[in-house]
């Protein structure tokens, strides 16, 4: 009995996932009534360099560590694009909605080739 009163006490406090009250401003350069139709409507194809930046929403955000990446759309999943990114000294496949996308430049994508 006293055993189970002493783990109540200092048990550690569970964590509510990562976007739990921190998530107004993740992105608030990028308030959802500022994205536009063009936003939704990009020419992305299958091997295209692109940067995720997220915007504006957080249902369906990437994770923050993956912001500024540089990567590869590998396919096409419904109305979200496969990327994939390097993390260090491994390579990971993202399902990116198309909002987070952004063409890269020619000299990003060199140094992304490196």
């Amino acid at each position: 009995m006293v055993l189970l009163i002493f783990q109540l006490m200092f048990m550690t406090k569970r964590s509510h996932g990562l976007f739990m009250g921190r998530s107004r401003h993740l992105a608030r350069h990028h308030k959802p009534s500022e994205l536009s139709v063009n936003d939704y409507i990009k020419d992305i194809k299958v091997g295209d360099k692109v940067v995720i930046v997220p915007k504006g929403n957080t249902r369906d955000i990437p994770h923050p560590r993956y912001r500024g990446k540089v990567g590869i759309v590998t396919e096409q999943r419904g109305k979200s694009y496969a990327v994939k990114v390097r993390t260090m000294d491994a390579y990971r496949t993202l399902i990116v909605p198309v909002i987070h996308l952004e063409k890269a430049a020619e000299n990003t994508a060199e140094k992304a080739k490196e």
